[in-house]
């Protein structure tokens, strides 16, 4: 079971808290998947197709709860491999239904309304319904463990931006992008998804995102401290090796009795310390000198290798 799945079957034992709530998550999730049906004599009905056997219960249980009309359920196996079942809810088309699209707000009179929901949306209480019944209609969600994404996908452009502003009242940094025939709104960040979890009620599966969460995040930090102890542990490495060649370069050339007495001990110390780091050579070196004193000495020392290894030791000011 996907972590969609599990959002989705937990969203469908969530009841609005008052007869409004109930009414704006139905007109959302008719939006997102539901269709018109023209009857005889110029009468209406409706489809709603999920893939989801709880939100087709939830959906039947909310026309059911307001309205007395005549509905019917279908299932149509996948034909492929694996494919999913689909859910079919039908709502008779009847005079009385235009009550029910009138109630939802997806008729306007006898004017279809394509996305005009301001309506049923004046409560906060409302505005989390209605994005629980987007979700429930056409939304999923990526497992905490891969990377972060929540999204809404419909096929109207003016209902998506309405849930854009919708997310955005609430704090969240929703965007909108389109997807060949779809338009899509979006989550991409950790904070952001866990907060739309609770906006809409989901929380059983915001304490299991927020758990997945921690636990990568800090899988991560520690992959990321190691990769950096190990980044700093191959620069002393390579600085160690480099330096020690360099002096080796020096005493061959000139000997090391020849250097001024700070360079000269820097040079033995790093000969007999040849993988210790700056710390331990202050500390074996024992006169008192910082950090970025022998730091100093042992560039010193790599320059005027260097520079015997270009043929200038007559001009070398020790």
């Amino acid at each position: 079971m996907s972590f969609s799945v599990e959002v989705k079957n937990e969203l469908a034992r969530v009841i609005g808290e008052t007869d409004c709530c109930q009414v704006a998550e139905l007109a959302s999730l008719m939006r997102m998947g539901g269709a018109m049906l023209i009857g005889g004599g110029n009468s209406v009905g409706m489809n709603f197709t999920t893939e989801n056997a709880a939100v087709a219960r939830k959906v039947l249980s909310l026309i059911k709860r307001g309205f007395n009309l005549k509905t019917e359920v279908m299932v149509s196996r996948g034909r492929r491999l694996k494919k999913s079942n689909s859910y079919v809810l039908k709502v008779v088309p009847a005079p009385t239904v235009t009550d029910l699209l009138v109630t939802l707000g997806i008729m306007q009179g006898e004017n279809f309304n394509a996305s005009q929901d301001g309506g049923l949306l004046k409560k906060t209480c409302c505005r989390r319904a209605y994005l629980r019944g987007a979700f429930l209609g056409g939304g999923s969600v990526n497992k905490p463990a891969g990377d972060y994404h929540l999204e809404l996908v419909t096929g109207n452009n003016d209902f998506a931006k309405a849930l854009v502003r919708i997310m955005k009242s609430f704090g969240l940094p929703a965007r909108m992008t389109d997807r060949k025939n779809d338009y899509i709104v979006y989550l991409k960040e950790g904070n952001a998804i866990t907060s739309f979890l609770n906006i809409i009620g989901a929380h059983q599966a915001l304490m299991d995102f927020e758990n997945v969460r921690v636990v990568k995040d800090m899988r991560n930090q520690v992959n990321r401290l190691v990769n950096c102890e190990t980044a700093n542990l191959q620069k002393t490495v390579n600085a160690a090796v480099r330096q020690v060649e360099k002096i080796k370069h020096i005493a061959q050339s000139i000997g090391l009795d020849k250097l001024p007495h700070g360079l000269r001990k820097a040079a033995e110390v790093r000969l007999a310390y040849p993988e210790a780091t700056l710390n331990e050579l202050v500390e074996a070196l024992e006169e008192g000198v910082s950090k970025s004193g022998m730091n100093h000495r042992l560039r010193k020392l790599e320059q005027l290798a260097d520079n015997l290894a270009a043929g200038n030791e007559q001009d070398q000011k020790l």
